[in-house]
């Protein structure tokens, strides 16, 4: 089945933004705290958690930063005390947006998402307002030229995967239910299959198409909230037409 993997182009885009290295090291860290905080310090028992300290490995964290972030999370350092909010609302041409947080202080990251909101022409709505329109997944993305795809599409069928997709910008995409993540990343490692991206993220259900110049609109926002120290993760259902993923 063919489609477009607009959360790849979206995570590409995203890169140029987080590749200031101290900002993204300060949202890895909050990522690494939450998780020990919610199941515990050692890694091997707490899949979360290992993959919050592999996602900050990979973009060489000190393991002195890795740490100190576990130890907060799991109380022996002050600084741990951070809260899991999710903003929901909608952007420029009413298309879904989907804003993950991790904060030490809701009444100063809830105003100022909501002022980036207002500022490019969005609006946060009430909870719910746009979740329905989002699956939790486990994703994996492939290099399309690099890996064999009935390979992938073994190992990934008999490993909990949902559904294998070639896309129109030469990738092989597989998702799978949260809960298998964990067993499918294992079995994918064991076949030497490279990933180019792996994570747990929300997937829009349809992707929505809108006129060229509310798209630019719709993706300024959505770098101007994944800027934001506080933002985590962001999630549109907006089809981005390729000619504005192109432009710097």
């Amino acid at each position: 089945m063919a489609g477009h993997s607009k959360w790849a182009n979206i995570q590409h885009r995203k890169g140029r933004v987080d590749a200031q290295r101290g900002k993204l090291w300060s949202k890895l860290s909050k990522g690494i705290i939450v998780a020990a905080k919610s199941g515990g310090g050692d890694p091997n028992t707490n899949f979360r958690l290992r993959k919050a300290i592999d996602d900050a490995k990979a973009v060489s964290m000190p393991k002195d930063n890795i740490a100190r972030a576990v130890k907060r999370g799991t109380g022996e350092l002050a600084g741990g005390d951070l809260e899991e909010i999710l903003y929901e609302g909608y952007g420029p041409g009413g298309v879904a947006v989907m804003c993950e947080t991790l904060t030490d202080n809701r009444n100063r990251t809830g105003p100022e998402v909501r002022m980036i909101f207002a500022k490019f022409g969005g609006e946060i709505g009430k909870s719910g307002c746009v979740a329905y329109l989002f699956q939790r997944k486990g994703l994996f993305i492939f290099d399309g030229a690099s890996v064999d795809e009935e390979n992938v599409m073994e190992v990934a069928l008999e490993n909990g995967g949902d559904d294998v997709e070639s896309t129109d910008d030469g990738k092989l995409q597989v998702t799978c239910s949260p809960e298998q993540f964990q067993k499918l990343e294992e079995a994918l490692q064991t076949a030497e299959l490279v990933t180019e991206v792996k994570e747990v993220t929300r997937l829009p259900q349809t992707m929505v198409d809108v006129e060229l110049s509310i798209a630019k609109r719709v993706l300024r926002l959505l770098e101007a909230l994944d800027e934001h120290d506080d933002v985590q993760t962001v999630s549109t259902n907006l089809n981005i037409p390729d000619d504005v993923m192109d432009e710097d």
